[in-house]
């Protein structure tokens, strides 16, 4: 896989041999890209980050920070490393350790981010179970997205009784990007643009 944009675009990006490492194809990356407004100058975290391709993609298109989620310890180092050679390695941090941890983590330090992106794997109900983690919303920047990747036979419907808004959903082949942002709160329109921003 290589970058699409940005200064490191054309860098390939190798994905170790073994392990569960299910990267976000190009043509899924691209059109996410695509659709977000911009990632310049963002706070983007990248959970169930695996090869670290998506938040990569971030920094290169010049987010500001990235913190990379990703539990297992030989796909983290690896990570690690390559944000090393990317030269990224003052504006990305990596949290070896379970999503709801990090999650957990990054609450207790009143970290924010403009953009939140997360890819479990595929039909083991962890879309569900992380949007339901997510919620509150006390992790998203107030006029902040979440992108979940998840499979075409996982549903985000569950999802009415907390505080997170399904603006936009796009699907390549068996791949959906749903697209959430905070509830208005009030008398505020939620109505957003057809890209949902």
């Amino acid at each position: 896989m290589r970058i699409s944009g940005g200064e490191a675009k054309g860098r390939l990006i190798r994905i170790p041999a073994g392990g569960r490492v299910r990267p976000t194809t190009d043509r899924v990356r691209e059109s996410l890209f695509n659709i977000l407004p911009t990632v310049a100058e963002t706070s983007f975290l990248d959970l169930f980050a695996g090869s670290g391709i998506v938040g990569m993609e971030a920094l290169s298109r010049g987010a500001a920070h990235a913190v990379f989620v990703e539990k297992d310890l030989r796909v983290a180092d690896a990570l690690k490393a390559r944000i090393s050679g990317f030269g990224f390695t003052g504006r990305a941090e990596v949290m070896s350790v379970p999503v709801h941890k990090a999650l957990e983590i990054l609450r207790r330090n009143g970290k924010r981010f403009d953009i939140i992106f997360a890819d479990p794997p595929y039909n083991e109900g962890l879309a569900v179970e992380t949007l339901h983690f997510l919620g509150e919303g006390e992790l998203i920047a107030p006029a902040g997205v979440l992108v979940m990747q998840h499979s075409a036979r996982e549903t985000t419907g569950e999802l009415q009784a907390v505080s997170l808004l399904l603006t936009d959903k796009r699907q390549y082949g068996e791949t959906v990007l749903s697209f959430f942002r905070k509830e208005a709160s009030g008398g505020e329109d939620r109505q957003g643009s057809p890209s949902g921003y």
